[in-house]
């Protein structure tokens, strides 16, 4: 599963009922399943952005002579990757509902790739941006995809819930 987004969809009724809603122009209706499907996705979310915020993150040994010293910025590292993950709502075109890394909220000395690294279990970068010396960091590996999989049952259930109550409404 890609990191860069996660999405949860019903395609075939998602579509069809999205059709329904344009065909009789229920604004408001559209809003309320908007509003049902982000409430569903805003837990996966949450604790999406917790887990990045909580993420041991492990270095591996400093060799012989090398020196140590503090941190060139001030940004805390893990708390700016999970600032950066939002919540895409759609009820037309492919609509449902995405969890994704926005990179236009990383500062530009960050990649998205970081977290396809991270997710492998293994972040190697430059030490301080010093492109001749680099390390690697450890940590816990697939913990994107372990809390897409928690929660996947929870959301398809509301989604499907939501989908139902919209076609209630509709006939």
């Amino acid at each position: 599963m890609a990191i860069s987004s996660v999405q949860i969809t019903g395609t075939g009724q998602l579509l069809e009922l999205s059709r329904q809603l344009r065909a009789v122009s229920g604004a408001p209706i559209q809003r309320n399943m908007a509003r049902r499907i982000r409430r569903a996705a805003e837990p996966l979310h949450r604790d999406m952005q917790n887990t990045i915020r909580h993420l041991p993150l492990a270095s591996d040994a400093r060799k012989a002579g090398s020196r140590g010293g503090p941190s060139p910025t001030s940004r805390p590292f893990r708390a700016t990757l999970a600032e950066a993950v939002r919540i895409s709502v759609r009820t037309t075109g492919n609509p449902g509902a995405r969890i994704f890394v926005d990179k236009g909220r990383l500062p530009r000395d960050i990649s998205a790739g970081v977290l396809y690294q991270l997710n492998d279990g293994r972040l190697r970068h430059p030490v301080f941006g010093n492109r001749r010396r680099w390390t690697n960091q450890r940590t816990t590996p697939l913990w994107w995809d372990r809390t897409v999989r928690q929660h996947t049952p929870r959301m398809q259930a509301e989604v499907a819930r939501v989908l139902d109550d919209v076609r209630r409404q509709l006939s």
